[in-house]
């Protein structure tokens, strides 16, 4: 079954897109860094982050800078664990809202936490990453969409996931589905929220 969605502002309203009606603003629960939004599932495990950080890379865009800068910031994301994460496939992205000019790509990853950090009956099998990275040249800005997909033994079937077969699941099948609507609403309401 589809999930509700619910038109949602981030950012005081200078960006707005539809979120999972079930998901909930994790501010409400505790601080967040004034450059995030984090909503999450009320109901699981998943959530989605918006970040918005300083452009990484040179001023202008070519395929390849983009590229590397998808690569800087899933680096970013993981840390030092970065030799866990194996990443599926990579795409450009189309934000239906968005000016055409604007580049965005999408990633699919899983993080697999190290053997020794398994130990903790509450530590995932393994995350699914969902990257989008939206490149907004003249504002020197990247934004990046994060959909963290947790799945905890119990609470997935082993048997629906081989992302090398391409079988995602229905948790990262739902995930999927998040993206695709955020891509879909995503607005900026006002430009002035990227000025210096």
């Amino acid at each position: 079954m589809a999930p509700g969605y619910k038109t949602t502002p981030l950012f005081g309203g200078a960006l707005v897109c539809d979120l999972p009606s079930k998901f909930t603003d994790v501010s409400n629960l505790r601080k967040v860094p004034d450059n995030q939004e984090v909503w999450i599932d009320k109901d699981g495990f998943t959530s989605i982050i918006f970040d918005i950080t300083e452009r990484v890379g040179p001023d202008k865009s070519s395929l390849e800078q983009d590229g590397q800068a998808m690569t800087m910031h899933l680096e970013d994301l993981v840390g030092t664990d970065a030799e866990t994460v194996k990443v599926w496939n990579t795409t450009e992205t189309e934000f239906s809202r968005l000016p055409a000019e604007i580049s965005a790509y999408t990633l699919i990853a899983t993080q697999t936490p190290k053997v020794e950090s398994k130990e903790t009956s509450s530590a995932p099998d393994f995350t699914a990453i969902i990257l989008t990275l939206v490149r907004l040249e003249k504002e020197k800005t990247d934004i990046l969409i994060t959909v963290n997909v947790p799945h905890i033994k119990g609470e997935y079937d082993e048997e629906e996931v081989d992302l090398a077969l391409g079988k995602q699941g229905e948790l990262i099948g739902d995930a999927v589905e998040f993206a695709a609507k955020i891509w879909d609403t995503f607005e900026v309401k006002d430009w002035t929220l990227f000025d210096a």
